[in-house]
């Protein structure tokens, strides 16, 4: 969800203005589970915009506020959600640490890379939310070390039912600064997209697997 529909659109605008989401109904991008989709989204971009980065990280730390007031950490995940959680945790003076997807294969065979205390109450940051998967399994390694993940912050989702599914069965709330029917209202707000194209990207948002497996086979 989102709790802050006016920050959704700046979000969603910076998103479109700087190239971190291209969409492409009609050429479809294909992702690395071999599926094709209409939207291809690398948030790491808006790090080189100071607008886009500053809006971001103050977002975030206003939702820590105002969610989740009994932090004691924050923690990213590797790799796109470090340089935000390390921003978010600067803005609150609280400390940061970040999760890998695997425990290292050699050294101490850390998992967790920095400081979390016993009993630590983490604030999860990831970049970009399409199942979920990578920031539940984060989730499932903090907790394993002892501390308590309050929920889980992303500057985006595609608000695939696949999240939000794995989201409720983790019991972890998930907020978001912006999120797909966001950029698409506002994308079609500034006539980036036909009314066909609107069309094909509602379609993939309700049946990903489906609309990619249409495209293929020419329908």
């Amino acid at each position: 969800m989102v709790t802050d529909e006016s920050l959704a659109q700046r979000v969603a605008t910076a998103l479109l203005d700087v190239g971190a989401v291209s969409l492409a109904p009609d050429e479809p991008f294909t992702w690395a589970s071999g599926m094709r989709s209409p939207i291809y989204c690398d948030n790491r971009i808006t790090l080189s915009d100071p607008a886009a980065r500053t809006d971001i990280a103050e977002g975030f730390a206003q939702l820590v506020r105002e969610c989740f007031p009994d932090a004691t950490a924050i923690a990213g995940t590797a790799t796109a959600g470090i340089p935000q959680a390390a921003l978010v945790a600067d803005r609150l003076d609280l400390p940061m640490m970040y999760v890998r997807a695997q425990p290292k294969d050699h050294g101490r065979g850390q998992q967790i890379e920095g400081r979390m205390e016993e009993g630590a109450k983490v604030v999860l940051i990831e970049d970009l939310i399409s199942t979920g998967g990578s920031v539940l399994a984060a989730a499932t390694a903090v907790t394993a070390a002892g501390g308590e993940v309050l929920g889980v912050l992303a500057v985006f989702s595609y608000e695939l039912p696949a999240a939000t599914l794995a989201f409720a069965n983790a019991g972890i709330d998930l907020i978001t600064l912006s999120n797909y029917p966001t950029l698409l209202s506002v994308a079609s707000e500034r006539g980036d997209l036909t009314q066909e194209q609107q069309e094909a990207l509602a379609n993939w948002s309700a049946s990903p697997q489906e609309w990619s497996d249409r495209f293929e086979a020419g329908d």
